[in-house]
């Protein structure tokens, strides 16, 4: 089979296809064959070798994490996929997987399940991460409800667009940032309140909310404890607030690790089907054009996940 490896860490270029072995599965696993993934800023950072530290990977290695396909093997004791269901989810090599940019996935059976059945391989492939990251910050780590006020920095990025129609569907009032024609688009998803960060300050015009979720990072993130309660919460995907600064405010501040799991990607998928979440795709380009799909994520000019078609 094909699959998109590095054999060592670099920009875009680094990437190859080679032709590898199909992946085995071991008890617990399923075997996907792979129709779509989407890239998602963790695969450039992995790439690029700034975890290798952190998590030391035999390379040459298969890259990427989210998928959808079509199960073509599974373990004993598996019940909640059979061999023919279209699944979503992830097959991270850094999660114990074999990679997701590869005409077949071996992964855990816990980081997949059934596709939303309105939607297509592409659409599907385009959210495990993204959505379930929403989802887990607005209703495990924040618990939102109607009536309650968030603020979701970044609300035209992948995951921001998610979290604004999750936030919309729970009741809350929305605040958020972008600029440009972004403006409208995340207005159209449910936004109340939208402040171009280009020309306002956020922590100047917002006060008295009840929850943050920030997914810029840096000192943004410690800057948004101060539009919070007593008692607020605010949870970061790309940063980490100053627990002193927090401690001082009376308000907690979390930084968030996305767990994939069956059941987060169930109440996934519940959502779309209920017209709650609607998948947003900037670029969809040919496996034969990884390192270009890579390239266009890298530039920030694309709105919406870019997707790799891999049969």
């Amino acid at each position: 089979m094909k699959a998109a490896q590095i054999n060592e860490y670099g920009d875009a270029s680094v990437i190859q296809i080679n032709e590898v072995s199909e992946p085995t599965i071991s008890e617990g696993h399923v075997l996907v064959a792979v129709h779509a993934a989407s890239l998602n800023p963790f695969d450039s950072t992995v790439r690029s070798g700034y975890m290798k530290e952190m998590v030391p990977l035999q390379l040459p290695v298969t890259i990427g994490g989210d998928i959808a396909g079509i199960v073509t093997a599974i373990g004993n004791d598996i019940t909640h996929v059979a061999v023919g269901d279209k699944v979503y989810g992830q097959a991270n090599v850094v999660a114990g997987d074999s990679g997701a940019f590869a005409e077949f996935a071996a992964t855990a059976s816990a980081h997949v399940a059934k596709m939303p059945a309105s939607l297509d391989f592409n659409q599907a492939a385009s959210l495990p991460l993204i959505g379930v990251s929403a989802l887990q910050a607005l209703t495990q780590h924040i618990t939102l409800q109607a009536g309650q006020k968030i603020f979701i920095h970044g609300g035209a990025g992948n995951i921001g667009m998610i979290a604004i129609q999750v936030a919309k569907y729970i009741g809350a009032y929305i605040a958020t940032t972008a600029t440009g024609d972004d403006i409208e688009a995340a207005t159209s998803l449910g936004a109340d309140e939208v402040i171009d960060y280009k020309t306002q300050d956020f922590a100047k015009i917002l006060e008295k909310y009840d929850a943050v979720f920030d997914t810029v990072g840096g000192d943004d993130f410690t800057r948004s404890l101060n539009i919070l309660k007593p008692e607020g919460i605010a949870v970061s995907m790309a940063g980490r607030a100053d627990e002193t600064i927090a401690k001082g405010l009376n308000v907690q501040a979390i930084s968030q690790m996305t767990q994939i799991t069956t059941e987060m990607l169930t109440e996934l998928s519940r959502l779309v089907e209920a017209g709650v979440i609607t998948p947003q795709i900037g670029k969809v380009l040919p496996f034969s054009q990884i390192k270009e799909a890579f390239e266009a994520r890298e530039s920030g000019t694309i709105h919406g996940k870019v997707v790799v078609e891999v049969s």
